[in-house]
């Protein structure tokens, strides 16, 4: 698919599955974000998006009289989780996700995060606070329609696929028009690379993601976005010769091609290899791991 499809018209994927663009293009959205409308009889709403009124209202006439029983969260990103309070005043429904923002973070990140360290991207919904919580392995069921969560963090400390049969609602952590943003303390590239072996080993068919059209060869597109981050980790140990570097110098000398507006979030890639690396004894941080410390290979 190279046209978008048109913001706030719910459009069929396949029998049971529609799909409502939100207004909100950007450079880090692509066209916007998708909300996935799962079920005809009782509806899980994926991903209800931004807090904009026009995308509530789409949504809730692609709803029409039917029952939600479910809305579900893939990340706390303001993209995709601030519309959900008010779509659950309308309907009923209970909000379900992985936990409020910073949960799930690795040690490291909430060290990061505990010293003062902010993400990048498109921004936390600090505020999200969902009904429930839903942990790894488990099964959300709906008239005509179950789901079984993954925990998939990488992109994001509590993000969550959901699998339904052989299709995944992949969110933000696999999409197929651009890589991943990993942005710390969010942001973590081992968790990433644990989450994409994880996805493969479902053998799915498609995955719906959070942006962008479906992906039809999930198990290439993993492949490549591995290889990817194995190919910026390589480029970042061969940019760091024997003075120590800060992470502005090594995002200019890796992102030669780079429009200037998309450096930052470029510069918040390679801090998450170096937090990587250096875990790994790989790297040393001067003074000590921050975003500002100059960096060494050992």
């Amino acid at each position: 698919m190279t046209q978008p499809p048109e913001p706030g018209v719910a459009e069929e994927l396949e029998p049971g599955l529609r799909r409502v663009l939100a207004p909100n293009p950007s450079p880090m959205t692509h066209w916007g974000t998708n909300t996935y409308l799962l079920g005809t009889r009782e509806i899980a709403v994926i991903d209800p998006g931004p807090d904009d009124p026009a995308h509530l209202a789409a949504l809730r006439a692609a709803i029409g009289g039917a029952r939600v029983s479910h809305i579900l969260i893939t990340h706390a990103h303001r993209d995709h989780s601030p519309l959900a309070p008010r779509l659950a005043a309308a309907t009923g429904a209970p909000v379900l996700g992985f936990g409020p923002p910073e949960a799930g973070r690795s040690a490291v990140m909430k060290r990061l995060a505990d010293e003062g360290l902010t993400g990048g991207g498109e921004g936390v919904d600090a505020t999200f606070a969902p009904d429930a919580t839903v942990a790894d392995g488990d099964r959300i069921d709906g008239a005509d329609w179950s789901l079984t969560a993954h925990w998939t963090p990488g992109h994001f400390a509590g993000h969550l696929a959901f699998a339904w049969e052989d299709r995944v609602f992949s969110g933000d952590v696999v999409m197929g028009w651009a890589s991943t943003l990993i942005s710390p303390p969010d942001g973590d590239v081992a968790a990433f690379m644990t989450s994409c072996a994880g996805l493969k080993a479902l053998n799915a068919r498609v995955f719906h993601a959070g942006h962008g059209a479906p992906i039809t060869d999930p198990a290439e597109r993993l492949d490549w976005l591995t290889d990817h981050r194995r190919q910026r980790e390589a480029q970042i140990l061969a940019a760091l010769g024997p003075a120590p570097q800060d992470i502005g110098t090594l995002t200019r000398r890796i992102y030669t091609d780079t429009p200037p507006a998309l450096l930052p979030a470029a510069a918040r890639n390679v801090f998450a290899h170096l937090i990587d690396l250096a875990e790994r004894s790989l790297v040393v941080a001067a003074p000590h791991l921050t975003e500002t410390a100059r960096f060494t290979r050992i």
